[in-house]
């Protein structure tokens, strides 16, 4: 599977069949109305996108997006390579001032505030947390991987960050398997492991907004499980997005999905329908059903 900038994708039927036939297991105890109930249109709005255009020298990857999330939902974004999806996570908490070259135009609101007001942009990037789709383990021990943003913010008590540690690893789905070995480096875990060390990690910042960039792709079908079944209980103390290329796994977990294509937006809609609802968009249905990707 190829990602973002990485050249032609993997046609999405292959992609379907390979996710239908891993997770076959899984799928006996999973139901797609496991994604929780609909978000009421009066819920709060978490996340606000306005017109956002996201450029990367003279070539435009996303144009003119806009759209809401809203408070605790587990909103997903599908489409395929090079459709803008991950260059749309960058945006959000403002790493793209970490890419040489990306512009963004247009307005994202964070809680009512514009992330461009942010003075401290690390205090912005902890309440906006990120899983990236490779895990990226600290050069530290598994506890210090977990304990490093709280001690940047100030905790310094050894029983605080022991709380802190376990309570992110077992909210991770880790914490029986590694916790008799803290003090190992985390880089040493499975590629499964590495990864729900990412997410404790993220968790440890305890943020309002969590950002999953395609976390599946380096990890097992039962680790994968493992982790949709995290999300789906941090849906009710966090908003989640998440980007997938794996249609199946947003109907699985997302209320609601955007549908993005050759950067652009095609649709939003509540996830279910894009199955077997209502779409806009003919090309919605079309990518869904794995006739193009």
């Amino acid at each position: 599977m190829v990602g973002e900038g990485g050249g032609a994708g993997t046609r999405q039927d292959r992609i379907l069949t390979a996710d239908e036939s891993q997770l076959a297991a899984g799928a006996q105890r999973t139901s797609f109305g496991d994604r929780g109930p609909q978000v009421s249109s009066d819920a709060p709005v978490k996340l606000s996108v306005q017109g956002l255009t996201l450029s990367y020298g003279t070539k435009t990857v996303l144009r003119d997006v806009s759209f809401e999330v809203r408070e605790k939902e587990v909103f997903g974004i599908i489409g395929p390579a090079n459709s803008g999806k991950t260059s749309f996570l960058r945006a959000l908490n403002r790493m793209n001032e970490l890419v040489p070259g990306m512009r963004v135009d247009g307005t994202i609101r964070f809680n009512g505030e514009d992330v461009n007001s942010f003075r401290n942009v690390y205090a912005l990037r902890r309440r906006i947390g990120v899983v990236f789709p490779l895990p990226v383990g600290l050069p530290l021990s598994v506890y210090d991987n977990v304990a490093l943003s709280p001690r940047l913010t100030g905790v310094t008590k050894k029983a605080q960050l022991d709380e802190i540690v376990e309570r992110c690893l077992r909210r991770a789905a880790l914490w029986d398997e590694v916790k008799d070995r803290l003090n190992a480096l985390g880089s040493l875990l499975s590629g499964g492991q590495q990864q729900r060390l990412t997410i404790a990690r993220a968790l440890s910042q305890e943020p309002e907004l969590l950002l999953l960039d395609e976390f599946s792709i380096a990890v097992d079908p039962v680790t994968t499980m493992r982790i949709e079944d995290v999300l789906k209980e941090l849906r009710e103390e966090m908003t989640i997005v998440l980007v997938t290329n794996l249609v199946q796994q947003a109907r699985r977990l997302a209320q609601r999905t955007a549908f993005f294509l050759n950067g652009e937006l095609v649709e939003v809609g509540e996830t279910e329908d894009f199955f077997t609802g209502p779409v806009l968009d003919s090309r919605t249905r079309e990518y869904v059903e794995g006739k193009f990707g």
